[in-house]
């Protein structure tokens, strides 16, 4: 095993690669869980960091964090009686309606996979 260094000043550190990632993107939902692994469980953000799995495992809690809200907003927004008859007649009770169901579907993914 070779092993390169670099001079810093009086120093020589070692020449450090990282492997290769995939180039996932980690949308709302994912950077919530970052920010929120950082401030309170910064032990197993620092392993998934070292162990490079970290941008892995926060586009994966985005993707059920947008599946889960998702259906989440058509469940409440049927519940609701959110229906295009609706968006037609009475905008107004419309909106809030949908904006209900919208707010419902975020506090539930928010506690049920964000902040986990």
């Amino acid at each position: 095993m070779n092993i390169t260094y670099t001079m810093q000043g009086d120093y020589r550190l070692p020449d450090l690669t990282l492997p290769e990632q995939n180039n996932r993107t980690i949308g709302t939902w994912g950077q919530r869980h970052k920010n929120y692994l950082l401030h309170h469980h910064k032990v197993r953000y620092y392993n998934l960091l070292t162990s490079c799995k970290l941008v892995e495992y926060l586009a994966d809690i985005n993707e059920q964090a947008e599946m889960m809200y998702a259906q989440l907003v058509k469940q409440f927004a049927g519940q609701g009686g959110c229906t295009e008859y609706m968006k037609a007649t009475n905008q107004m009770l419309w909106i809030q309606k949908m904006n209900s169901a919208v707010q419902k579907a975020r506090e539930i993914v928010l506690e049920e996979i964000v902040f986990r």
